[in-house]
């Protein structure tokens, strides 16, 4: 509707509870004015570095599977000792047992040397199973953690952007980063501490060889700090693309019906082929950028490697031994190999953290609409509803409702007429507190419901807005949707008061058909009827109808009728309807135009003054 078209911005949502600094929400509120949200060609933002509040956010989920981790740590520290011991056994052998032709000796540390291997296997293959379920672990968290607080945002934050952006958060970004938080930060402290005990064992060996050994470090260190905040945009990018190609893939499967209709195939798979082409660009730009890290690492562990036989060959004097040499060439190995490791679990964080500003920026999210700390439970409503001096704006300077002020009694029942775009579908929105209030107040009972918790409110208020939507599941499913705990025989008395039943019994499966929002064999009226059982069956004290005949044919709807005014009985109800049968029954029609009452009355006292709502009737008629 013409009322939702109006758009808040985050930047504005945030201006009152946050420090002014410009932050990746300030950027995305100018990419907002300048007409670039919503859409799926258009980056989100790439700004600074690594976020502190990101990395405490990452060790909150890393806590809770610390002893997971500890375990993990301590099995992959014996192993890594215990791997270590077998250049020794080895250096044993050469120096020793064979010039003394010791095959006892030999034996013994040929059985010493198959041991530590065979340990540190098995060391590793539990500690990688305690590391996946460790790894799930995080995923499952800050997926729930994602969901949950997705289902607390207003309805202002779904408006702002394409919902495939938010969806590729909660499933592909997710699993992306559960290796980073989990195997990554792991193999970050097992590596540090594998350098560790090669270079002790190193020095144990040959101190000159394990002085040339580390020669190459302080070289890879200035590349790679020359190339991070390359590498960190260059994966901020790819994210970018991913985030617009996920969707444009969603938005063309909720309308591959128009696409379709319309033949418009080849156009969309153009843009496909464009996106894709954008996002592989961005991605083999990454894996450049990336793979520079591995390949420096490479080359100069092997410049160093071959540094060390010189050394040990042509410095040293005397020569170091055929076993030192063989031995300070494994550790020489060693100890570049988990430098190499390093720089893939560097690359795996950067790639990680992309998709963690998302998610977590996701996370910090304010639920604007939410409990204040002193709201209190609303009792039992009479249903008595009052608007004082309201206003509001989904932007600023752009206000859709101006002062309205209004009441309606306990039992009432209100029609809201009106142009499209006029603030009516606000003014239900503003009662059910899908928005904050701008200015003035709504009061229900005389309790002002910006200080009454949501639940409460929602829970004795029946709303169906215009756009009916099934859940995957059964019929029975969709309309026990409005109370949980209902009976078999109470979801079967609303689907009759409300002239579903009939139509659901000829169905093959009657109540148990299986439904999804895209129908499956069911009619839109059909659709909307069950909807409206649904509102029906919560038994609400007041309650919205947004439209809620506005799919239903003429003969569907003297069913629907009926059922409309037994559920109104004894509940204040408010109507958005064009049709005239709908509301010219009702005790009160108000007609709103530019965010004001202009006229308010009964059918008939509206008819009598000829005035706007006149106008409206005749048009109508006319049709």
């Amino acid at each position: 509707m013409a009322d939702r078209d109006a758009r808040t911005t985050r930047k504005d949502r945030r201006k009152k509870s946050r420090p002014v600094f410009r932050h990746r929400s300030d950027i995305n509120a100018e990419a907002s004015a300048k007409g670039q949200r919503n859409k799926y060609d258009a980056d989100e933002y790439l700004d600074e570095g690594i976020s502190l509040k990101n990395i405490k956010g990452c060790i909150k989920y890393i806590a809770r599977v610390k002893w997971r981790m500890l375990i993990s740590l301590g099995l992959s520290v014996v192993a890594s000792i215990v791997s270590l011991m077998g250049p020794l056994f080895i250096e044993q052998a050469l120096d020793v047992a064979i010039p003394a032709k010791n095959y006892t000796q030999l034996f013994t540390l040929a059985s010493l040397l198959t041991g530590s291997i065979l340990l540190a296997i098995l060391l590793g293959t539990i500690r990688n199973v305690i590391m996946a379920q460790a790894g799930q672990t995080i995923i499952h968290d800050i997926r729930y953690d994602l969901f949950e607080h997705l289902q607390k945002l207003p309805f202002s934050y779904y408006d702002s952007r394409p919902h495939g952006k938010i969806f590729v958060r909660v499933v592909p970004y997710v699993n992306s980063v559960s290796d980073a938080l989990s195997n990554g930060v792991l193999n970050f402290i097992i590596e540090i501490l594998n350098i560790i005990f090669i270079i002790f064992f190193m020095y144990r060996v040959s101190p000159i060889l394990a002085t040339t050994t580390l020669l190459g470090l302080p070289v890879l260190a200035a590349f790679i700090w020359a190339i991070k905040n390359q590498q960190r945009k260059a994966w901020q990018r790819v994210s970018n693309k991913n985030s617009n190609l996920n969707a444009y893939i969603q938005e063309s499967m909720d309308g591959v019906r128009v696409t379709q209709a319309f033949d418009r195939q080849a156009k969309n798979r153009g843009i496909m082929d464009n996106l894709t082409d954008q996002r592989n660009r961005e991605w083999m730009r990454a894996q450049y950028i990336s793979n520079t890290t591995w390949f420096s690492t490479e080359t100069i562990s092997q410049l160093v490697f071959s540094l060390v036989y010189i050394v040990g060959v042509y410095v040293m004097h005397p020569m170091a031994s055929f076993g030192v040499l063989l031995v300070m060439g494994s550790y020489a190995w060693r100890f570049w190999q988990p430098i190499q490791n390093l720089a893939n679990v560097y690359n795996t964080f950067v790639t990680g953290m992309s998709y963690l500003d998302r998610i977590f920026d996701t996370l910090a999210e304010p639920p604007v609409v939410a409990d204040l700390e002193e709201a209190t439970e609303i009792p039992p409503m009479r249903g008595h509803v009052s608007f004082e001096n309201v206003s509001f704006a989904y932007e600023p300077g752009n206000k859709v409702l101006k002062e309205v002020v209004f009441t309606a009694e306990p039992n009432e029942t209100v029609a809201i007429v009106g142009p499209t775009g006029a603030g009516k579908t606000t003014i239900v929105n503003l009662l059910s507190r899908f928005y904050n209030i701008d200015e003035g107040r709504v009061l229900i009972d005389g309790i002002d419901i910006m200080r009454t918790k949501l639940a409460s409110l929602r829970n004795q208020m029946g709303i169906m807005l215009q756009d009916s939507y099934l859940f995957t599941g059964t019929i029975a499913d969709n309309i026990r949707y409005g109370k949980l705990d209902a009976t078999d025989e109470e979801v079967r008395a609303a689907a009759e008061l409300i002239g579903a039943h009939n139509f659901i019994e000829r169905l093959p499966e009657g109540y148990n058909t299986e439904v999804n929002d895209r129908n499956g064999g069911i009619s839109v009226g059909e659709k909307q009827l069950i909807a409206f059982a649904r509102v029906l069956l919560s038994d609400p004290r007041i309650l919205i109808l947004d439209e809620a005949t506005s799919n239903i044919d003429t003969s569907t709807e003297q069913l629907v009728q009926k059922g409309i005014r037994t559920l109104m009985k004894g509940r204040t109800s408010f109507i958005i309807a064009h049709r005239l049968s709908t509301i010219r029954d009702c005790s009160r029609i108000m007609y709103i135009d530019n965010g004001q009452i202009k006229e308010s009355g009964t059918h008939d006292e509206l008819m009598a003054k000829k005035g706007l709502y006149y106008e409206l009737c005749m048009a109508q008629y006319a049709i």
